[in-house]
Order: C-alpha cells, then sequence, then structure tokens
C-alpha cells in the first residue's frame, strides 16, 4: 500500500536501523527534535530514545515534539490505524511515559493546522483545536496524572492565512482561551500549565499552482501575522509546494523570509504589538464568542472523540462555502479567479529518485534477516498481552523495538488487539 509513497512526506523510518542513520554524526544532547507523526507516534519517540541511550544520552536530556495528535486524523487527515478509544490509551500513556522518563520532550502538538487545510474557518479552527485539547486533557486526569504536571508539556499547532487581522485576533483568542479553560475546568494552579505554546506554519492550503511565485508573498504576510500573534515558532512554506516537495531555490527564500521577519520587520520586538487596536481587539472578542459557542456543542456531544462526526459535517460545510465563493468571485485569488495570466508558469520541481524507494525495501528486507526471528516474535506476543490489559504500553512496545521489530509488526501487533478504524461515515 506504501509503493509509490516512500519518501514522498518524510523521511521513512521503519526500523531501528534507520532511525541511526537519520541521526548519525548529531549529538542527541544538543539538538531538539520535532517529530511530525501521530498513529505511531509512541514508536518514534521510543526509538529516537533507543539511539540517544546508544549515544549515552540520558533520556532526562532528550529533547523535542511528536506531534502525536491523532484526533484530528480522524477528523481532516485519515492518517489513524485504530480505534479513538485505545489511540487516546497510547497518548496518555506516552504522557506517563515522558512524565517519568522523558520530561523535557513536548508530549503532544495539538493540531488545528489541518483542520484549516481542510477547509475550516478560523473560528473553527481554534474551537475544534481547543476541544482536542480538553479532550486530551480529561483523558490525562482520568488516567490519574496530574494536570499541573503533564499540562506544560502541551504544545499546539495552527495554520497561518492570508488575512493578517483575522489571524492576530485567532491567535491572541485561542491563548486567552486556552488559559480560562486550564484554569476553570480542569483547576490549573501552574501557570505554565495555563500557557498555550504553540507552532505555526503558513498556509499549504492557500498557495497557488498558478502564478507560484506570488506565494512568496502570502508566505510572508502568514507568518508576519503568525509573529505578531504570539507564536513560538514557526514554519514559512517553499513556493513551490502547490506543486511539489519544495525545492533548494524554494526552501531557501522561506528561510529568509523568517530571517527577515525576525531581524527587519519588527514583529518579533514586542510581545503582542496589536494590543489595544480597536478592530484586532473586537475580532478577538468575537473569535472568542463564536468559537466557545462550537466549544459548547461539542461538549455537548460528549467531547471531541464523540463528536468526530459534527467536527467533520462543520469542516466540509465551511470548505464548501469557500470553494463557492471562490466560483462566484466573491472572494479573490490573485492568479486564480482574478488576474490570471495566458502563459502557464512551471518552476524547477523537486522529484523523489524512484531509486530511495527499491533502496528502503532492499534495508527493510536486509534488518529482518539478521535478527531473532524467535526473539521478535515472543516481543511482540507480549505487546499483545499489555495491549489486552492496563499495563503502559511503551516499555513493551520500547523492548520490541529495541529487539528488532519493525514499525509496522508494532503497530500490527497492537491492531491484532485494538482492531482497525473504520470511518462510518
Amino acid at each position: 500500500r506504501c509503493l509509490g509513497e516512500v519518501g514522498r512526506t518524510g523521511v521513512a523510518i521503519d526500523t531501528i536501523d534507520d532511525m541511526r542513520t537519520a541521526f548519525d554524526g548529531i549529538p542527541l544532547d544538543q539538538v531538539s527534535t520535532s517529530m511530525t507523526i501521530n498513529a505511531p507516534a509512541a514508536c518514534l519517540l521510543l526509538l529516537y530514545e533507543l539511539v540517544g541511550e546508544e549515544q549515552g544520552v540520558p533520556s532526562q536530556q532528550l529533547r523535542g515534539t511528536t506531534q502525536n495528535d491523532v484526533l484530528k486524523e480522524y477528523i481532516a487527515r485519515g492518517n489513524y490505524i485504530f480505534p479513538p478509544e485505545p489511540t487516546m490509551r497510547l497518548t496518555t500513556d506516552l504522557f506517563q511515559y515522558c512524565h517519568e522518563r522523558v520530561p523535557r520532550w513536548n508530549t503532544i502538538s495539538i493540531s488545528g493546522y489541518h483542520f484549516r487545510e481542510k477547509g475550516c474557518s478560523a473560528v473553527q479552527e481554534v474551537a475544534f483545536t481547543l476541544s482536542s485539547g480538553i479532550a486530551y486533557v480529561q483523558a490525562a486526569i482520568d488516567a490519574g496524572l496530574s494536570v499541573d504536571e503533564f499540562a506544560p508539556r502541551l504544545a499546539f499547532f495552527f495554520n497561518g492565512h492570508n488575512n493578517v487581522f483575522q489571524e492576530v485576533a485567532k491567535f491572541r483568542a485561542a491563548r486567552r482561551m486556552w488559559a480560562h479553560i486550564m484554569r476553570e475546568r480542569f483547576g490549573a494552579t501552574n501557570p505554565k500549565a495555563t500557557m498555550l505554546r504553540f507552532h505555526t506554519q503558513t498556509g499549504g492550503v492557500t498557495l497557488t499552482a498558478q502564478q507560484p511565485e506570488n506565494n512568496i508573498v502570502r508566505v510572508a504576510l502568514q507568518g508576519f501575522a503568525a509573529v505578531c500573534g504570539g507564536t513560538q515558532s514557526l514554519h514559512t512554506n517553499g513556493f513551490d509546494e502547490a506543486l511539489a516537495l519544495p525545492s533548494e531555490r524554494a526552501a531557501k527564500i522561506a528561510v529568509r523570509t523568517q530571517q527577515i521577519l525576525a531581524n527587519e520587520s519588527g514583529a518579533a520586538d514586542t510581545v503582542d504589538p496589536f494590543a489595544g487596536s480597536y478592530f484586532v481587539e473586537a475580532l478577538t472578542d468575537e473569535i472568542e464568542a463564536r468559537a466557545n459557542e462550537l466549544i459548547a456543542k461539542v461538549d455537548a456531544l460528549g467531547g471531541s472523540v464523540n463528536a468526530i462526526e459534527f467536527i467533520t459535517g462543520e469542516i466540509d460545510e465551511s470548505a464548501w462555502g469557500y470553494q463557492e465563493r471562490y466560483r462566484i468571485g466573491q472572494d479573490i485569488v490573485v492568479g486564480v479567479n482574478a488576474y490570471q495570466e495566458e502563459e502557464v508558469e512551471v518552476p524547477d520541481l523537486l522529484r523523489v529518485d524512484p531509486e530511495s524507494e527499491r533502496e528502503q525495501l532492499e534495508r527493510l528486507a536486509r534488518f529482518k534477516a539478521d535478527r531473532d526471528q524467535k526473539l521478535v516474535a515472543r516481543r511482540l506476543e507480549e505487546l499483545r498481552g499489555v495491549a489486552g490489559g492496563s499495563e503502559n504500553l511503551l516499555p513493551a512496545i520500547r523492548q520490541a523495538l529495541k529487539d528488532r521489530a519493525s514499525l509496522g509488526e508494532v503497530c500490527g501487533a497492537m491492531q491484532d488487539v485494538f482492531g482497525k478504524y473504520a470511518p462510518t461515515f
């Protein structure tokens, strides 16, 4: 099922050997690593920990983030494996494991980015992202964890779109709302447990294949709005990403855009530079009020885990509305439904060499041939036993990966117990 996709959405990490190769020569005590991984997030973290151990780096010194937000996979992306209930168990097991062993790790990046990519509004992005956050916090509390201890390691991930003022207000409203939610709903007293720490990526869905260099301006505006809205970190997209993975030239321009924002724009020189603006303050209040109304609807359905169909329907309706406004010209997209050009400009694009897929398949076959097969089978059976009980899953996963089970085999063993999620809508 993966043929033709290997290497197209990230580095293929199937085994502990792959993780060793990826971080060969990189001292893990001197870097912070962000892993955009969700359903198998626990496996990737554990492989990283094992490689750190081989480098002589204590787990307590490892820093980084696993995205680990599977609720948004059911709603917006589709890269899930198990049903929601065991998936939430894996998520909270990772919270607990990191609290005990990898305390500097950001255990989840609760993502609204993908909701916005699917077509939701700014208000929906705030509401549904914070609803996911509420579900994860409640699940962790139900598992016996202390909100003041685990919540400071939560992080969020938002989208950046073109309307600068709306985006600034969106980020401001989200920060304010999360502080209220943590204090009033969950009784957090640790100030760091009430902070909404977030990463922003500029909007992939806003990029156009037509006149692609226009995207450089879009990305600059989106990055500016994110910085003015208080983002802690920023990813700027390549201008050619509506056509392919970013080329080296596009990636360099994206980095230079960040550097200009940081050093020349003045946006990073003060906290909350739009504070006090009547327009931005009023817009912040409006987004907060409308987002709270949506959160109340999700709550009434029993929370995000039970409201997947409702949330998906709301986003689908919003996406249709956006498309209609573009179709009739109510909303202008430069180069697409206005200011078009006859000649189609296609820049030099990055193309993934199919040879890399063949080499990865060969590496995986060699890895599986060069191991103690009986030991691997025993570790996988032990993992199935833990999955059928209530113990923390991560120690059993860690042992299986250390003894050379592949990521696919580990996830397959859990799927034998948990089953595979099949949407009903």
